[in-house]
């Protein structure tokens, strides 16, 4: 229970800024939200329920300033952006919010951002909780996905041919802005900061990669690293064409190559999906490409063998100095 709230109670607070919530869909799936003890979900026949929990803290995950409508809807997005890693569709989230104390703009701001980005996605809030602490944010995202054929890390294949959706080291720029290490104008500014507290958790692309992409992760935390988790899971090697990296405008024009690079390999935050493809589903891939209008691009090949090697357009092989983000790196 949330303390030193003046003339709001715990629940007031949940009936101002957190009801009705619900994601613009009457979801057959919620039988029971926000009211009781616990929230009842009917999972659909023949499907599996999927489930990931995220926490963010300030100053660690996003800065102690940040934009409540803009962080509310960050949040979310790097919530179901693992149910979009795994192919599964959105049902439900819950909420827990640890606030130092009530901040009535605050939350009318983050309310508002956190209703955008539950309608963005149909995904309605069905419960949670709030306290008093330092901010933090967390939530559970509940999503179905057909039994038997869900995306995991542990299923790819020597031959596959590695993909990721949009384009990387947006974020990775972003933050540099934020902590005034990189210079930009109006336009770039807008655009990366964008990138960095409201990207788009790839939910529609992921469930259409059933049947065709053997394994997949969304990349938090950096190329290299999520990739490697999908070759140390399936006991294979990976290797990435760097030339092929598929970087934005903003970052060519904002940086040299080497550190366009180095952000879109190591920096994280962009929550575009990395995936593994065999050769005879390419066809279908390039179908999907066209259907959602998403930039996908081919960054490498699966191969036998262990870890993740980057090479130059000539195959040499090259020296990256960062690994991926790793929380509670105290020594960064």
């Amino acid at each position: 229970m949330m303390s030193n709230t003046g003339q709001l109670t715990e629940f007031d607070l949940i009936a101002r800024y957190f009801s009705g919530i619900d994601g613009g869909v009457q979801s057959s799936s919620v039988a029971l939200s926000v009211g009781d003890d616990c929230a009842l979900l009917s999972l659909p026949a023949d499907q599996q329920l999927a489930l990931s929990i995220d926490t963010l803290a300030s100053g660690r995950h996003f800065p102690e300033d940040a934009n409540p409508y803009q962080l509310a809807q960050r949040a979310l997005a790097v919530s179901v952006s693992d149910l979009a890693a795994m192919g599964a569709k959105p049902m439900a989230f819950t909420l827990a919010l640890t606030m130092p104390s009530v901040d009535t703009n605050w939350l009318d701001g983050f309310s508002r951002g956190l209703r955008f980005a539950a309608e963005q996605y149909k995904i309605p809030l069905i419960g949670g909780d709030t306290t008093q602490g330092p901010l933090t944010l967390t939530l559970q995202v509940h999503g179905s996905v057909p039994a038997g054929s869900v995306l995991k890390r542990s299923t790819a294949q020597p031959g596959d041919v590695i993909c990721v959706t949009g384009t990387l080291g947006d974020a990775a720029a972003a933050l540099a802005v934020i902590e005034d290490r990189l210079a930009v104008d109006g336009q770039q500014r807008e655009y990366l900061l964008q990138r960095f507290y409201t990207p788009a958790a790839r939910v529609d692309i992921g469930q259409a990669l059933l049947g065709i992409a053997n394994a997949a992760i969304d990349i938090s935390d950096g190329l290299l690293a999520d990739l490697g988790h999908i070759a140390k899971a399936s006991n294979v090697a990976a290797i990435i064409n760097a030339d092929q990296l598929p970087l934005s405008a903003v970052i060519s024009q904002l940086v040299e190559k080497p550190q366009a690079l180095t952000y879109a390999l190591t920096g994280g935050d962009d929550y575009e999906l990395c995936f593994t493809v065999p050769q005879e589903n390419l066809a279908q891939l390039k179908a999907l490409d066209q259907q959602f209008s998403l930039r996908i691009t081919e960054v490498g090949t699966i191969v036998p063998g262990c870890g993740v090697q980057c090479v130059d357009g000539e195959g040499n092989p090259m020296a990256i100095d960062l690994a991926g983000y790793q929380h509670f790196n105290h020594s960064e």
